[in-house]
Parts: structure tokens; sequence; C-alpha cells
């Protein structure tokens, strides 16, 4: 099972690697990042740990023991002891039970790490494989909503402090 680490700078040419390497697969089904993402990726990565830095965000990576990035779970908009969760997870390592894994993980980070109660989350209607994550992680649907364009329904999960 991969590691789930808090994103630091050297993770830079590892994440870059993964989102290129990727990019086809996630647009199936999220909007696409866009030309400028890669393009100035670099400045992007410092502007996200300024982020987690400040608090406003919670970045992490799934990482195989020789480095290599297999997904993401982002925790993002954290005001009012909520926010967004958010994971991608490599086409190569999907069907897995990596982002079910990840995702209950991240339940105990955010709230005994982060203080959080509360976490969001969204899926496009057509995303089932995130929709099915979500659901097995205890996530309620809520409502529709439009996700990049596309119709979803939005989620929510308290968390209990252990």
């Amino acid at each position: 099972m991969p590691e789930l680490q808090r994103l630091r700078p050297d993770h830079a040419p590892a994440l870059l690697a993964f989102e290129r390497e990727n990019r086809a697969y996630f647009a199936a089904s999220v909007t696409d990042r866009g030309d400028a993402y890669f393009a100035h990726f670099d400045a992007r990565h410092d502007a996200l740990l300024a982020e987690q830095a400040a608090g406003l965000c919670h970045f992490h990576l799934l990482v195989e023991s020789g480095g290599e990035v297999v997904g993401r779970v982002n925790l993002v908009d954290v005001a009012d002891g909520s926010a967004e969760l958010g994971f991608r997870i490599a086409e190569k390592a999907a069907g897995r039970g990596l982002a079910t894994v990840a995702v209950r993980r991240l339940f105990t980070l955010a709230a005994t790490e982060y203080g959080l109660t509360s976490l969001r989350a969204g899926a496009a209607r057509g995303n089932l494989a995130s929709r099915a994550v979500l659901t097995r992680t205890g996530f309620t649907p809520t409502g529709e909503s439009v996700l990049g364009g596309r119709p979803g329904i939005t989620y929510v999960r308290e968390l209990v402090r252990a």
C-alpha cells in the first residue's frame, strides 16, 4: 500500500510526472487542468505549498516505495471546521481500492491534525468510480450541482475525533 504523504517541495518532479502521465485519463471524468498548469507547474506547486502553510488547504500524495506518485488526496477551501475533499488515482493504480483507503486515512488527519468536523465533496454523475468511493467512505448525497460543466452530485460527511 502506498504511503499517504503531506505535500512537500521535493515532491514536485514525481507529482508533475503523475499529472502528465494521467492527463488524458483524468480528463475523461474531470475538467482538464489545461496547458498553463503544466507550463507553470513549479510556480503552481510553490503556491500550493504556501496555501498549505497558511492552513487554507492540506495536500497529500499517495507515494509508492520507489517515490512514484500514484494518487492525490486533497482538502481545499478549509474554513469553519470544514473542507472540500478531492482525489485522483493514476490509471495504472485504479481499481485497487487506493482511493477508498486514502480517503479513510485522511478522515483521521482531518479530524485530529487539522481540527475539521466535516468534509464536502462532489462528483460528476458519470464518474461512477468517485461516487462509489464517496459512498463507501460514508459520504451522504446532499444535492445536485454542475462540476466542470457536467451534471454532478454533492456530498457531505461528518467527522468524529478519535
